[in-house]
């Protein structure tokens, strides 16, 4: 594949793999954890480093898919942490390819889980019956239906519009003057990426906690 690609050319690479599923920190197992990561963070990996070489040749641009996710997490620590960590790994790539005329696009959805199907609807039931014993000690059922319900009304509200976040990846792709990020949502997915950025740690902390109540 590399051969042939290599008598043609080669331009483009974009990394839209990824998997995601609810749950607090301690309902899910390491397997699950080492899923996340071999999917969402190291499957990119290894494709920009089986291409880079062509990238470098004809001086390519490689596209990663994130999420403003990467920037807090409701219910879904697991993705956020694969998200938060792809953005590194584009970060330092992005400056050591610039010497070779590649650039390197991240692409920041909000929620667009009506379009991608990326997180289906959360059954309440079945992770209750996936909990270890030490879990089930801690937590109830009623509070694990709660966070399902909460998560899925959150899911409930995603957007329908995806062609949104592909119009970003052919302008990454093919924009003489392509951005280092494109954040595609909404005005207050936006402004919680604002607040998370900019203000103390202990502010966010508030209004996820807030959300997390209601």
């Amino acid at each position: 594949l590399l051969k042939y690609f290599s008598s043609i050319g080669f331009w483009g690479l974009v990394n839209n793999a990824g998997i995601s599923t609810f749950g607090e920190t301690g309902w899910l197992s390491m397997e699950k954890y080492e899923k996340f990561a071999d999917v969402n963070l190291l499957g990119s990996i290894r494709t920009t480093l089986a291409f880079l070489p062509l990238l470098r040749k004809y001086k390519g641009r490689i596209v990663f898919m994130s999420s403003i996710i990467a920037y807090f997490a409701l219910g879904n620590g697991i993705y956020s942490m694969t998200k938060a960590a792809i953005e590194k790994f584009c970060d330092a790539l992005r400056l050591e390819m610039k010497k070779f005329g590649v650039q390197v696009c991240i692409i920041q959805p909000g929620n667009y889980a009506r379009s991608t199907k990326i997180q289906p609807p959360v059954s309440a039931e079945e992770i209750w019956n996936e909990l270890s014993e030490e879990e089930k000690a801690v937590y109830n059922k009623e509070y694990v239906q709660e966070r399902a319900d909460f998560f899925n009304s959150i899911l409930s509200e995603g957007s329908t519009n995806g062609n949104e976040v592909v119009d970003a990846m052919v302008d990454a792709l093919t924009s003489p003057v392509p951005k280092a990020r494109y954040m595609v949502a909404k005005l207050k997915e936006k402004a919680l990426v604002f607040v998370c950025a900019l203000f103390p740690t202990v502010v966010m902390d508030s209004v996820l906690s807030y959300a997390l109540s209601k």
